[in-house]
């Protein structure tokens, strides 16, 4: 609650592709998301059939649950903002405070349609109930991976809260975001093969089919989910082999395939339905784009220069994006030393999933487009190379590891406030902005520079949040304590 709470809090107002088709199935129960043409670059339509986004559809899924809940308020509040208007049909141009010319072309589109104020509550509602609770749950299972690993209930505690706000995950968590919903999955996926949390005497079985069904959902996500798809595959595999014979059972792999195949069943579906096609992903059908005459659609032999702008780049590398990550340069020295928390075989799971992941960045042209979007696609790796990073920040001493820790923190805070990496130097103008001006929230600097508020301070906000943060965990404590006097 504490994670999905801080999550909610830096909600940020962008209105990315994965939002129209869940408007379109929580409104019409379709992916066609003609009523929304024109409003967005990555929608495109096929006559007769009509106009999808160019990914795949797992996050827009995903977030038409929360928005389809919520409808019954946010069409009201809709509808009487709409009522309110109808006496202006022609409202003019609307004034919105940025430098960027197609925010501007896009918020004023939006508002002739009437469809400024949907959008908003829409990508508020899918952020708060969809992105920020399957992030926080994320962190749950890194508390649960370091405390059966160290058996240190507070050091867990800070393990996971490090991941959560010092890492990639809290930056993208701010808006509906297939990459960080791919490693949320992954991870979901590699802790019920794992079972981490299990207890060491006991003899149970990993969650093969729930693994399976985690895994396959990589793909409906995004198509760089096959990746994943391959690494968990060979860590099924390897789990399955290190089983007691009289235990190894092939049903145990079936049930995973199984589950990556309903995955795959989901996906075809939605490829036929709207394009007419099982097999050919959105990619084919979409119009020529930037990069699209590279290699197949975009996707070419890796690029040496852009492996270096993944991992190192002043926009979107991953390292510059979250130098805590750094920590994971010291792991040759420290698989020298005996006592490490990971076994050999999740190590090799790890590396393997994460250069294969920088090698399809690095081969994936469209990740040259990052410059104004920051760290996106190379974000499924982050809770893996974080599970190597961790175990090195354990072994240094308390005051190294801590101030490394606040500072990623900060680093990374400081990013998921001001968001903007297109100029300047990119990334490091984040610290720049925050520190010398001031801490600010996406959403609220989104309604100031709308006319909608005047700037103030966002200390209050993040009182009320300590506050309520304070209370949760006070009454957690308590409640701990009733128990243990009952018992």
């Amino acid at each position: 609650m504490t994670c999905w709470l801080i999550f909610t809090l830096h909600f940020a107002t962008n209105t990315v592709r994965e939002i129209y088709p869940a408007l379109s199935l929580g409104d019409h129960l379709s992916f066609d998301v003609s009523e929304y043409n024109g409003l967005h670059q990555d929608i495109f339509e096929i006559p007769g059939r009509g106009s999808f986004i160019n990914n795949n559809p797992g996050a827009s899924i995903i977030g038409a649950v929360p928005y389809w809940l919520f409808r019954p308020l946010t069409d009201r509040i809709v509808d009487r903002v709409n009522a309110a208007r109808a006496g202006d049909p022609a409202p003019g141009k609307v004034e919105y405070d940025t430098i960027y010319p197609l925010a501007q072309e896009f918020l004023q589109k939006a508002r002739e349609r009437n469809l400024d104020v949907k959008l908003g509550l829409a990508a508020g509602v899918m952020q708060a109930f969809a992105m920020a609770p399957i992030s926080a749950l994320g962190a749950v299972a890194m508390f649960w991976i370091f405390l059966s690993l160290t058996g240190a209930r507070r050091v867990s505690i800070l393990l996971s809260l490090l991941y959560a706000f010092a890492t990639p995950i809290f930056f993208r968590t701010a808006q509906l975001n297939q990459n960080a919903l791919v490693a949320d999955f992954a991870l979901f996926a590699f802790v019920l093969l794992w079972r981490p949390i299990r207890s060491r005497s006991a003899a149970s079985k990993p969650f093969y089919f729930l693994a399976g069904l985690c895994t396959g959902w990589t793909v409906v996500l995004d198509y760089s989910g096959l990746v994943a798809v391959a690494a968990l595959c060979g860590y099924a595999f390897a789990i399955w082999l290190a089983a007691p014979a009289g235990e190894r059972k092939f049903g145990d792999l079936g049930r995973f395939g199984l589950g990556i195949a309903l995955c795959a069943v989901v996906l075809m579906a939605y490829q036929w339905s709207s394009f007419g096609n099982p097999i050919l992903p959105a990619q084919s059908y979409m119009p020529p784009a930037n990069f699209t005459e590279l290699g197949y659609r975009g996707f070419s032999f890796p690029q040496a220069d852009l492996l270096l702008e993944t991992a190192f780049g002043l926009r979107y590398g991953l390292f510059t994006s979250a130098p805590i990550l750094l920590a994971v340069f010291l792991v040759p020295l420290w698989l020298k030393k005996t006592g490490r928390l990971l076994e050999r075989r999740e190590i090799v799971f790890v590396l393997s999933l994460t250069v294969l992941f920088f090698v399809f960045c690095s081969a994936n042209q469209y990740g040259r487009m990052q410059f104004n979007t920051g760290v996106r696609h190379i974000v499924p790796v982050v809770p893996f190379v974080f599970l190597l990073a961790a175990n090195v920040l354990l072994r240094l001493p308390v005051i190294a590891a801590s101030m490394i820790g606040v500072i990623g923190t900060y680093w990374s805070w400081c990013l998921a406030m001001y968001r903007d990496v297109e100029q300047g130097f990119g990334i490091f103008e984040s610290i720049r902005h925050i520190t010398l001006e001031g801490f600010r929230l996406p959403w609220l600097t989104t309604l100031e520079r709308m006319g909608f508020v005047s700037s103030q301070s966002v200390i209050p906000l993040f009182l009320l949040s300590g506050v309520l943060i304070w209370l949760l965990w006070t009454l957690g404590a308590n409640r701990k304590n009733v128990e243990l006097s009952w018992k």
